[in-house]
C-alpha cells in the first residue's frame, strides 16, 4: 500500500517591523531630574517584534 503525503504548509510571508524598520531596537529618550530634562537617547529593544525585526503575523 502507497503511501499519501501529508499536505504541505504555506510558508510564512513575513515583513520588516514598523516601528524599529527591521532592526531590532527603538531610540528611547532619556530624561533625568526633578524636572525630567531631555540627556541623550540610547537604544533598546522593539517591544513589537521583540527585536527579531520581522513584524508578527496576526491570525485571523
Amino acid at each position: 500500500m502507497a503511501r499519501t503525503k501529508p499536505p504541505t504548509r504555506p510558508a510564512i510571508v513575513s515583513r520588516p517591523c514598523t516601528p524599529c524598520k527591521g532592526s531590532g531596537e527603538v531610540p528611547i529618550t532619556v530624561r533625568v531630574g526633578r524636572k525630567h530634562r531631555v540627556v541623550g537617547k540610547q537604544t533598546g529593544i522593539c517591544l513589537a517584534c521583540f527585536g527579531t525585526g520581522k513584524a508578527p503575523i496576526d491570525k485571523e
